[in-house]
């Protein structure tokens, strides 16, 4: 979906700031967030793209104004209520309604397998590629409503395949609830003068993973 979150390209944020000797966590309540990253994950609660999708239905001034970590914090919160698996009174008071049973835990013996994968999008079924590596392709220039993994600023451009990484979950229905529907993903090479006009570097390329149904022949 067209929202805040796509920033690339986009221009009128000022500059990126550095911070010297930036720790790994800013806070303790940075580390427990992440660490409900694997434990929701691995139980089954969501799937990675829709925990995406609920970072994007952030407000514009709310994610501009949140931090990294706030931005995950959102989508549990937003996701574990619309599973049913909290309530909102709950997030509000930090207690637990009457009656309610706890969700599953993420076991020890679960950890080293869930660290070791990332817990992959990867399919291992045989599925035919549209593509093959060194094809002329356009990207498609569409703006869905629902979640999509298409940069608004490589939306009908042309670029060539450099690698089929092979077939992966497709994230515009699997965050939806729609289904898997596998399919290759590529890295597709593009000159950077193609995506950002005559002002980029001439011999400067980019390499944006896109799905099968992301591209057209051109």
């Amino acid at each position: 979906m067209n929202g805040i979150h796509d920033l690339g390209g986009a221009q009128g944020y000022g500059p990126v700031f550095f911070e010297p000797d930036e720790p790994v966590f800013h806070g303790e309540w940075e580390q427990r967030v992440l660490g409900m990253f694997p434990a929701l994950f691995a139980t089954g609660q969501f799937h990675v793209d829709e925990f995406r999708h609920a970072i994007e239905r952030m407000g514009p001034i709310e994610y501009l104004r949140g931090t990294y970590y706030e931005h995950w914090l959102h989508a549990f919160e937003t996701l574990l209520v619309e599973k049913g698996l909290v309530t909102a009174g709950e997030l509000d008071n930090g207690k637990p309604d009457s009656g309610r049973t706890a969700s599953p835990a993420l076991a020890p013996d679960m950890v080293a397998g869930l660290l070791a994968t990332g817990a992959s999008a990867r399919m291992d079924e045989e599925k035919p590629a549209r593509f093959k590596v060194g094809d002329e392709v356009r990207v498609v220039n569409k703006h869905p409503s629902g979640h999509t993994r298409i940069p608004r600023y490589a939306r009908g451009k042309l670029g060539t395949i450099a690698l089929d990484h092979g077939a992966f979950v497709y994230p515009d229905t699997v965050a939806h609830g729609q289904g898997a529907h596998p399919q290759h993903v590529y890295s597709v090479s593009f000159a950077a003068t193609e995506l950002w006009g005559s002002d980029a570097a001439p011999k400067d390329t980019v390499r944006i993973d896109l799905w099968d149904d992301y591209l057209e022949a051109p």
